[in-house]
């Protein structure tokens, strides 16, 4: 279901829980409203929906992928500055972001996952996991 975006910091700026099985819900939820905005957006939190939970949902091209308890395992040395908008947030900021990430989760059906990510979807999953540490950029 495309669920509407919260725009209240007080609310963004708070820990996303652990997310379990019971809340592959809020997965599908991200997925449709990120589709629903794909025109303008590549990924979204789940608190970016009012749920605080710890799931993320991002756009790689024509392909969408959600992560449940995404955590990052080891990251490049190497970072760089560069702007970034969000739903949530009017504007761009600046912000800096590591080349890449190698990220721990679970999938839809809960199974245990480990990607490494480069480039920008390595930003958007850096973006994406602030936003469940309470980190708005």
């Amino acid at each position: 279901m495309v669920r509407e975006i919260v725009r209240d910091e007080a609310f963004l700026g708070q820990k996303s829980e652990r997310a379990g099985k019971e809340d592959i819900s809020i997965a599908r939820d991200l997925l449709d409203t990120l589709r629903a905005h794909a025109h303008h957006c590549v990924g979204l939190a789940a608190n970016m929906i009012g749920r605080r939970k710890r799931v993320i949902a991002i756009r790689l091209g024509d392909v969408y992928l959600a992560m449940v308890n995404p955590e990052i395992q080891k990251n490049s040395a190497k970072t760089y500055k560069t702007s970034e908008g969000c739903l949530s947030l009017v504007g761009e900021r600046e912000t800096e972001r590591h080349e890449w990430v190698e990220v721990k989760y679970r999938d839809m059906d809960f199974r245990k996952q480990k990607q490494r990510f480069t480039g920008f979807a390595a930003q958007i999953i850096q973006h994406e996991i602030d936003h469940c540490d309470g980190i708005l950029i």
